[in-house]
């Protein structure tokens, strides 16, 4: 499907491809439209809710990468971006290099950007904070890794996100003072957690990393010419183990001066060690006993409606725009213009079959909502919470800081009523 441009002032007859044109993209897809761009979308979801705001749509995975780039062939876009997903951005740096094009990221750092595997191992080599780790192919290396880790530990795929195939392990030292029926048990529940990590893994790979305890937050940054600016630290709320599903977060951070100050050093250590030359990185830090250490960094937007939405309730800065415009050679503001609170708490099912779904009228009306909106219909069948796939909708909420914004959020999410029927 193609059409002309139609967009404003400044860009007229240039070209911009968006990697991935689901609703965590489209304020992008809408930004870019503002600007004037013939905006070319790729997903593989042909229904994707963002397709009908562009001018061409290609159905093609986004990661594939070969494809992208024929495509890109084609249709010659002056750029290449994607704005919430981590493949994308491989397939972008890739794309963006085989055009000529000089990339904010070059293919070889969006691999440490991306694949967990390349990602702590260029963290280590730089000496950015980071948990002990192993990677792992296969069963019985994993076996190994976790008796390394005292079997207790984190296994999760080295390619994948939205705490998908992430399990905790917990079995005690494999075998000091246990039957040989013990050990056969160890082996046979580490054998199930191998087969879900791996499901979930593109390449096969999985890490076995420590465990580690203590506060979770994300950084959210924008890098210009190699000089990086953190714009906010982000709390999160995660269910207990043995998943780890972000359910809630907020800004700004609660914790000290002092930690947000060790906070903001790691994560310009790791923004540093992945050479991110321009655009926007998200920054996924645990707050241990022995001060800060990386969990993830990605060089995209922070997912979950954190940039595109808490971030300019709490911080007046616009960190969608902000991505489109770099991308476009353009000057950006990423001065704070004010400081409020703001937060987004995700609602939560179990297995089963939705059989009804109630809204307090009260909601509508509730001070400080920004916005609520439900993933699931009644009749629809979902899952636990093992990833954040299996959320049934969210609430948004601003305030003058961040506890009134949790406050309105949480009071939301109890006006929200669902029914599940165990199947």
């Amino acid at each position: 499907m193609s059409n002309s441009s139609k967009g404003g002032d400044g860009f007229m007859g240039k070209k911009m491809m968006i990697l991935g044109a689901s609703a965590l993209q489209v304020p992008a897809i809408k930004k870019a439209k503002e600007l004037g761009y013939e905006v070319i979308l790729v997903d593989y979801d042909e229904n994707a809710v963002g397709f009908p705001l562009g001018d061409v749509k290609l159905v093609v995975s986004t990661l594939d990468q070969e494809e992208v780039y024929r495509q890109a062939l084609i249709y010659q876009p002056d750029v290449v971006i994607t704005s919430t997903s981590d493949g994308p951005v491989r397939t972008a740096a890739y794309v963006n290099e085989k055009l000529g094009k000089k990339p904010d990221l070059a293919y070889e750092d969006a691999l440490c950007a991306t694949i967990k595997s390349h990602m702590r191992d260029r963290l280590r080599e730089k000496e950015v904070p980071i948990p002990e780790y192993y990677t792992v192919n296969e069963f019985q290396e994993l076996k190994e890794a976790v008796d390394k880790l005292n079997g207790y530990c984190i296994v999760k795929p080295a390619d994948n996100a939205g705490s998908r195939g992430v399990v905790l392990v917990d079995m005690g030292r494999k075998g000091e003072g246990k039957s040989e029926s013990q050990i056969k048990n160890d082996d046979d529940k580490l054998r199930e957690i191998y087969e879900y990590s791996k499901s979930n893994s593109r390449n096969g790979i999985l890490m076995v990393e420590e465990f580690m305890t203590g506060a979770e937050v994300s950084v959210e940054s924008m890098t210009v010419n190699g000089e990086t600016t953190i714009i906010t630290i982000t709390d999160k709320k995660i269910t207990p183990p043995p998943y780890f599903v972000e359910i809630g977060h907020s800004q700004p951070s609660s914790l000290s001066e002092e930690i947000q100050a060790a906070i903001h050093k790691v994560a310009l250590h790791a923004i540093q060690a992945i050479r991110l030359e321009n655009g926007p990185s998200h920054t996924e830090i645990k707050v241990t006993d022995n001060g800060p250490k990386v969990v993830e960094i990605a060089a995209r937007l922070g997912g979950d409606f954190i940039t595109s939405k808490l971030v300019p309730l709490s911080t007046g800065v616009d960190m969608v725009g902000s991505s489109v415009l770099l991308a476009s050679g353009e000057e950006i503001d990423l001065s704070v213009k004010y400081k409020k609170g703001s937060a987004i708490r995700f609602l939560q099912g179990t297995p089963g079959r939705i059989k009804k779904i109630r809204i307090d009228r009260e909601l509508h009306s509730l001070e400080g909502l920004e916005e609520f909106v439900l993933y699931k219909k009644e009749n629809d069948m979902v899952g636990g919470m093992e990833s954040s796939n299996d959320r049934l909708g969210h609430v948004i909420a601003s305030g003058a800081d961040a506890e009134e914004a949790i406050r309105i959020a949480e009071k939301a999410l109890s006006m929200i009523h669902v029914e599940i029927e165990e199947q």
